[in-house]
């Protein structure tokens, strides 16, 4: 491998890992008056990664009401919506066999 193609190996390895680490910072930074509310989402309205990890963005969600994808609502409104907690995704994630 010669000098060049090392740097630009290098260079593209940081810019993954801080692509990672911003969009988890976004995730994890959630106004105190919203929350998460998995499965109402309309395809392509998420508001960031899903749980399955098949995609890293807003706006990715490819099927309605999926529940692995979320989106901020008011506190207090996501079970109104119908909506499902983060615990409640994820034990829904695992009995589909998901990660």
């Amino acid at each position: 491998m010669n000098q060049r193609q090392l740097l630009s190996s290098a260079l593209a390895s940081l810019l993954a890992v801080g692509s990672v680490s911003m969009a988890q910072a976004h995730e994890e930074a959630a106004p105190k008056d919203k929350e998460k509310c998995f499965g109402i989402v309309k395809a392509g309205q998420n508001s960031c990664a899903n749980l399955s990890g098949t995609h890293s963005c807003a706006g990715e969600a490819k099927t309605d009401n999926s529940p692995v994808d979320w989106k901020l609502v008011a506190k207090g409104t996501c079970a109104k919506l119908g909506g499902l907690t983060i615990e409640q995704a994820k034990a829904a994630l695992a009995k589909a066999g998901g990660k």
